[in-house]
C-alpha cells in the first residue's frame, strides 16, 4: 500500500474545511476571511473529534508562502507613485492613526501586565486597518464611488508603507531586545536605501524587459515570470537582512508601475487566493478556544480600544487635514477594524520568539469581532454624523466649516519649493543607487578582478570600471535642474537668490566627491589628500564630458519613460482627465462609472427617453463603447449592452441614480422571470392540397417575417434542397423542414400565418 505524504493529507484537510466553511459564510453574507479562520479552528489540533492537520510545522511553510503572495498582491495595488499622489489628507490621517493606535496598544498591553515586548507588538498589530476587509465591504455596499471612500483608500495606501517599515523596526527591536536610537536609525536608513535601490533599478529594467517580451507573454508565461520575479526579490531581501514579506511587497510595487500591472494582478489572483486561504486557515489553527474564553475580558477591552481608538484618531487626523466633519466620521467608522497585517505582525512575534503564545489568538479574536462589525460600523456612520451635527455647539460647527473650507483652497507652490523638491528627489534617488552599486561592486565584483590580475592593476581596473558605471548618475546629481525654468527664474528674479543657488550646486558636487571617495579608499592604499584629489579630478571630468552628458540624459529619459508608461496608458484610455476630476471634487461633485447590463431595461432607449438628469439629478458626461468614446452625448444617443456611462453628480445624486437603475433592473428581471420560456425546435410539415402556401415563394409565404420561422430544407420527390433560396416556389407535396417556436410552427402548418 502506497504511503501518502502528510503534507498532502494536511493540505487536503485545510482546503476541504476552508471550502465548506467559506461556502457557509458566503450564504450568511459574512466575510470569507472569517470563514477561513473558523475553518482553521476546526482543522487545528484544538478540535479532536474530527480529522485535523497532523503536522502544523509543514503548514507553517504553506502559510509563509501565503504571506508572500498576500504582500505581493498588496504591492501590486500599492505602487510608490500612488503613495506620492494620495495627498495631505491621507498622510496626516495615516500618521495620526498609526502613532495614536500604537500608543493605545502599548498602553493597553502594559495596563494588562503583558510586559514591554508584548505591548509593543500589540501596538503594531492595532495600528493597521484591514485593506482586504474594507475593499470587500465597500464593494458589497456599493460605496466605492463615495467621497469618503477615496479618503479611506488613500489612508490605507500610506498605512501599507508604515506596516512594511513597522515590520523592519519590530524585527530590529526583537533581535536587540532593547531600544537603541542609533540601531533604529540604522535600520530605517538601510530600509530606505534598499527600497530606493530596488525601486530605481527595477523601474529602469523591468518595464523594458516586459515591453520587449510582451509578444511571448501569454497568461501562463506571465504568471511564471511574475512569480519568479517575486520570489527572486524575496531571496534578495532576505540576503540583505530583511523579511521575505518585504521583498514580495517591493516587487509587487515595482510591477505596479508597468503597463502589464493589471494583467499580472489578474493572473496572480488565483494563486494569491489559494495561498492566502491557507495562511488565514493557519491563523485559525493556532487558536485555542479555551484560551479565548480565559482571556475574554482582555479581548473585549482591546476590541473596544480598537473601535473607539480608530474612530477617534482617524476622525481627528482627517479633520486636521481640512476635510469636513461628515467625511471624518464616515472614514473613522470605516477604518474601525484590524486585519491581515495584524496576523503578519503576530506571526513575526511568534517566529522571533519575543511574544507570548496567548497574544496571537487574542489579536485574531479581536480581528474577527471587528471584521464582523465593519459593515454595521459603516452603516452607523451616517446616523452618528447626524447626531453629532445636531448636538454640536454652533461655535464648533462654524469653526469646522471655516477650517474645512480653508483647508480645501488651492495653494500656489513657490518656485523654491518646486526646485528643492525636484532636487531632493534626484539627489536622494541617484545617491542611494550609486552607493548600493559601489557596495555590491566592492563585495562581489572587485575581489574577482583583483584575484585575476597581478599587482595594483586589479585595484585600478576595478576603480575605473565602477566609476564609469556610476558616472552618469553622479553627473545627474550635480548638473540636473541647473538650467531648468525654476532655476533660471530664481536667478533672474533676485541677486540674493544667486548665492543660495550656487551653494546648492557646490553642495551636490561635494556630495559626489564623497561618494567617489568610497571606492578609492577601499581599493587604493594612498593618503587622504591624494584620495580627495583623485575624487575631485574624476568629478571635474564627469562635469566636462559631453559624451557623459548625453549618456546621462538618455538614462534619465529611459527611467522616466518607464516610470510614466502605465500612467500615460491609463490617461490615454481614461475618458476623463485627472485635472478635470480634481476640479469637480473641489465643488463636491464626483465622477462614477456604471455599466449597462445585457438585460437592462435601458438597452435600446435614448438618453432623452431615460431622462436621468430630471429623475436623478446626474449628467452623462461620456459613453464608452468598446474603443469608442462619445463625449457629452446628445439626447438621441441610444444605449447598448456593455456601454459604460461616466456620470457626474453629488454623493446623494449618484446614490439616487444607482438606486433608480437597480430598481428598474430588478423590475425588468421580475417580468422576464414570469414570462414563459419558449424553446426553438426543428419540425417538418407537408404542403397538402388546398394549402394557401402553394405557388408562393418562401419570401411571399411570410414564414420568416410573420411566423418568425426559418426554412432550412425542402424535400421534393427524390430530391432535397438545403438552405433554399427565398425565391424558391413552394409546391403541393413538398416536405418543408423549419426551425422556430412550436406554437408558431403549428399555426404555419395549418395555414393561419400566410402572406407577406
Amino acid at each position: 500500500m502506497s504511503h501518502l505524504p502528510s503534507i498532502i493529507s494536511d493540505l487536503a484537510v485545510i482546503l476541504i474545511s476552508a471550502g465548506l466553511v467559506s461556502l457557509l459564510f458566503k450564504r450568511l453574507k459574512q466575510p470569507v476571511v472569517l470563514g477561513y479562520i473558523v475553518a482553521g479552528i476546526l482543522a487545528g489540533p484544538s478540535i479532536a473529534s474530527i480529522p485535523t492537520v497532523s503536522e502544523t510545522d509543514s503548514i507553517r511553510i504553506w502559510a509563509d508562502i501565503g504571506v508572500v503572495f498576500l504582500l505581493f498582491a498588496l504591492g501590486l495595488d500599492f505602487s510608490f507613485k500612488k503613495l506620492m499622489k494620495v495627498g495631505g489628507t491621507a498622510v496626516v490621517g495615516a500618521v495620526t492613526v498609526v502613532f495614536g493606535m500604537m500608543s493605545v496598544g502599548y498602553t493597553t498591553g502594559l495596563s494588562l501586565g503583558w510586559g514591554h515586548m508584548n505591548s509593543l507588538f500589540l501596538g503594531g498589530m492595532l495600528s493597521m486597518s484591514s485593506t482586504t476587509i474594507i475593499f470587500k465591504a465597500f464593494e458589497d455596499m456599493e460605496l466605492r464611488n463615495k467621497r469618503f471612500a477615496g479618503v479611506v483608500f488613500g489612508i490605507l495606501v500610506v498605512e501599507d508603507l508604515f506596516a512594511v517599515l513597522l515590520m523592519v523596526l519590530l524585527s530590529t527591536l526583537a533581535v536587540s531586545k532593547h531600544v537603541e536610537g542609533m540601531d533604529m536609525l540604522d535600520s530605517v536608513v538601510k530600509l530606505g536605501v534598499f527600497l530606493l535601490f530596488s525601486f530605481v533599478t527595477g523601474i529602469y529594467i523591468l518595464p523594458t524587459f516586459l515591453r520587449v517580451a510582451k509578444r511571448f507573454l501569454n497568461d501562463e508565461t506571465l504568471l511564471i515570470v511574475s512569480v519568479g520575479l517575486c520570489l527572486g526579490m524575496v531571496i534578495l531581501a532576505t540576503k540583505s537582512g530583511f523579511s521575505s514579506a518585504l521583498g514580495a511587497f517591493v516587487m509587487g510595487s515595482i510591477l505596479a508601475e508597468t503597463i502589464e500591472a493589471e494583467r499580472i494582478e489578474h493572473v496572480v489572483k488565483p494563486v494569491k487566493n489559494l495561498f492566502g486561504a491557507i495562511f488565514f486557515v493557519s491563523v485559525g489553527m493556532l487558536i485555542e478556544p479555551e484560551l479565548l474564553w480565559q482571556y475574554k475580558l482582555p479581548i473585549l477591552f482591546i476590541t473596544l480600544a480598537v473601535i473607539l481608538g480608530q474612530i477617534l484618531f482617524s476622525g481627528f487626523g482627517i479633520l486636521l487635514s481640512g476635510q469636513p466633519l461628515k467625511i471624518a466620521i464616515q472614514s473613522g467608522f470605516a477604518l474601525a477594524q484590524i486585519g491581515e497585517f495584524a496576523f503578519i505582525i503576530a506571526s513575526l512575534g511568534l517566529s522571533l520568539k519575543v511574544t507570548d503564545n496567548f497574544l496571537y489568538p487574542i489579536v485574531v479574536a479581536v480581528s474577527v469581532i471587528t471584521t464582523f462589525l465593519t459593515p454595521y460600523m459603516i452603516r452607523l456612520s451616517e446616523p452618528a454624523y447626524v447626531y453629532a451635527d445636531k448636538h454640536m455647539p454652533k461655535s464648533w460647527r462654524r469653526f469646522f466649516d471655516r477650517y474645512s473650507s480653508g483647508g480645501s483652497t488651492i495653494k500656489q507652490k513657490s518656485t523654491w519649493n518646486k526646485l528643492l523638491k525636484a532636487l531632493m528627489r534626484i539627489v536622494v534617488m541617484y545617491s542611494a543607487v550609486s552607493v548600493v552599486l559601489i557596495l555590491l561592486w566592492l563585495r562581489f565584483v572587485a575581489p574577482l578582478i583583483i584575484r585575476s590580475t597581478q599587482g595594483i592593476f586589479g585595484e585600478i581596473i576595478s576603480l575605473v570600471l565602477i566609476l564609469l558605471i556610476i558616472s552618469p548618475l553622479l553627473r545627474a546629481i550635480m548638473m540636473k535642474k541647473n538650467h531648468s525654468e525654476e532655476f533660471q527664474e530664481l536667478w533672474q528674479d533676485s541677486k540674493y537668490n544667486r548665492g543660495s543657488l550656487v551653494s546648492l550646486i557646490v553642495l551636490r558636487i561635494i556630495l559626489c566627491i564623497g561618494i567617489v571617495m568610497i571606492p578609492i579608499i577601499k581599493l587604493l592604499n594612498i593618503t587622504f589628500g591624494l584620495v580627495v584629489a583623485i575624487a575631485a579630478a574624476s568629478i571635474l571630468l564627469f562635469i566636462l564630458s559631453k559624451r557623459l552628458k548625453k549618456h546621462s540624459i538618455q538614462i534619465e529619459r529611459h527611467f522616466f519613460r518607464n516610470l510614466t508608461a502605465r500612467q500615460e496608458e491609463m490617461e490615454r484610455r481614461s475618458p476623463i482627465k485627472q485635472h478635470f476630476a480634481n476640479h469637480l471634487l473641489a465643488r463636491d461633485l464626483h465622477l462614477a462609472d456604471f455599466e449597462i447590463r445585457q438585460a437592462s431595461p435601458s438597452v435600446g432607449k435614448t438618453l432623452k427617453e431615460l431622462n436621468f438628469r430630471q429623475k436623478c439629478g446626474v449628467n452623462v458626461v461620456t459613453i464608452i463603447r468598446g474603443e469608442q468614446r462619445i463625449n457629452i452625448p446628445g439626447g438621441d444617443e441610444r444605449l447598448y449592452p456593455f456601454d459604460k456611462l461616466i456620470v457626474v453628480g453629488t454623493d446623494k445624486e449618484l446614490e439616487s441614480f444607482l438606486q433608480y437603475t437597480e430598481e428598474r433592473y430588478r423590475q425588468n428581471q421580475s417580468v422576464l422571470q414570469k414570462e414563459e420560456v419558449k424553446e426553438v425546435s426543428m419540425e417538418q410539415f407537408v404542403i397538402s392540397a388546398g394549402s394557401k402556401l402553394i405557388g408562393l415563394s418562401i419570401r411571399q409565404s411570410g414564414i420568416r417575417d410573420n411566423a418568425a420561422c426559418l426554412v432550412i430544407g425542402i424535400e421534393r420527390g427524390i430530391s432535397s434542397v438545403m438552405n433554399p433560396s427565398p425565391d424558391t416556389i413552394l409546391e403541393e407535396g413538398d416536405i418543408v423542414w423549419i426551425v422556430g417556436e412550436r406554437d408558431k410552427m403549428v399555426k404555419l402548418s395549418e395555414g393561419e400565418i400566410v402572406g407577406s
